[in-house]
Formats: structure tokens, C-alpha cells, sequence
């Protein structure tokens, strides 16, 4: 259990501890429909307080091997389904807040670099010996991983366009979304990635180099189930 790679589900138990507690679960559903698939790249991109930063925490909380969800999830919609425990804390999740990264970097110049060496450190803690000493980009870590443990990845972005809203940097925004290429794109990050689910503000057909992402299925209807 690691703060960015297989979170635990403390995040979503706030949700449900509130005095009104709306069941989002049917999105469970369908992201265990498309697993695995050429549509496991699922876009929420919508003005803030729209409930973006909840089902991403949700699906931590359901999908992540660093903690036991069982009780949590029953009596919610998803627990009626046939393949609930198939999926449930089974997969390795990496959960990032990009804007958690750029608050806490000490040049956002650097936050790739940042992001890169903080979920490394702990993979590496999650699977000693397979990642190099020496400095690999995280998309070659993550197939290295599925190389030898066979368990593909599922990532979890909010905030995906905090870079593109909050830095004037063009050679920032470029890095960052060829960052986001290698694990989102590039050949390598089929073998390794069973689902994308990231957030923001803004829609990608607004950014002008959109081949990074131009993959992921831009659907608000989708995430308000």
C-alpha cells in the first residue's frame, strides 16, 4: 500500500461517510465491461465540483491490490454484478493527482521528473529487483513489471491538464504530454495497461497537439452513472 501506487480506499470512505452518498458505482460496471479493450481509455473532463476527483477515488478504492474493499462495496449496485470480486483489489493501480505534484515539486520545470522518480520509488519497494538503479523512463518500468509478474496496470489521473492550465513553459507542456503518450499511446503501453481513466477541465480536442491522448473516449455521460 503506497500513496501513489496501489493506494489504500480511505479517500473514497469519505464519500461514503457523507450524509448524502449518491450510488456512482454503475461506472464500475462498465469499466470492468471494457478491461482489457481498445475502449479502456475513459476521459471525465468537466467544470469543477462535478464529482471528478469522487469516482476516481472510487476506482482506486475498487481496483487496488493495496487493500480490501469487499465490505465497502456491498449493498452498492456494483456488488450485484456477476463479476464483482473477479475485479475487486485485484489489479496494481497507479493514482496520481497532477496537482498534488505541482503544489509539492520544487521547480515545476521538473514535476515529469518528480512524478516519475516518486511512483518508481515505489515500485520499486512493491517489486525489489526488477527495476534498474539506473534512471528509466515509467512507461519501461511498468512493462518491465508486466514482463516478469504478468499483471497488467491500471492508471488513474486526476487533474490530467493542471500542466497545460497552470504552466507558460512550452517545452514543460511538450515533455509532459509526451509523458503522457508513452503511457497512454505508444505501442509498449498496450502490453502494460488493462485501463485510463483520467480528469480535468479541459476537453482534449481543445489541446492542439492531441495525439497523446486522442485515444481516450470523451464521454460525460458515461461518468455521471
Amino acid at each position: 500500500m503506497g500513496r501513489f501506487v496501489n493506494p489504500d480506499n480511505s479517500a473514497f470512505q469519505v464519500a461514503l461517510n457523507s450524509p448524502i452518498y449518491v450510488d456512482k458505482t454503475g461506472l464500475l460496471e462498465y469499466t470492468n465491461s471494457v478491461l482489457n479493450t481498445t475502449e479502456a481509455y475513459i476521459c471525465n473532463c468537466r467544470p469543477r465540483r462535478f464529482g471528478k476527483s469522487y469516482a476516481a477515488n472510487m476506482l482506486a478504492a475498487y481496483y487496488s491490490k493495496g487493500c480490501n474493499s469487499e465490505e465497502m462495496f456491498s449493498g452498492l449496485d456494483i456488488s450485484r454484478e456477476s463479476d464483482f470480486k473477479m475485479h475487486l483489489n485485484k489489479y496494481d493501480v497507479i493514482h496520481l493527482d497532477i496537482q498534488w505534484f505541482l503544489a509539492n515539486c520544487d521547480n515545476v520545470d521538473n514535476v515529469v521528473a518528480f512524478i516519475t522518480k516518486s511512483v518508481q520509488a515505489e515500485l520499486r519497494e512493491i517489486y525489489p529487483g526488477v527495476l534498474p538503479e539506473e534512471e528509466i523512463s515509467l512507461s519501461e518500468s511498468l512493462s518491465r513489471i508486466k514482463n516478469i509478474v504478468g499483471q497488467k496496470f491500471i492508471i488513474i489521473i486526476d487533474e490530467w491538464d493542471c500542466v497545460i492550465r497552470n504552466s507558460d513553459n512550452k517545452e514543460l507542456v511538450h515533455e509532459y504530454l509526451q509523458f503522457l503518450h508513452s503511457l497512454f499511446k505508444s505501442e509498449e503501453s498496450k502490453s502494460f495497461l488493462a485501463l485510463a481513466y483520467i480528469t480535468g477541465i479541459l476537453p482534449i480536442k481543445k489541446i492542439k497537439d492531441e495525439s497523446a491522448l486522442n485515444n481516450f473516449k470523451y464521454n460525460n455521460e458515461l461518468c455521471r452513472v
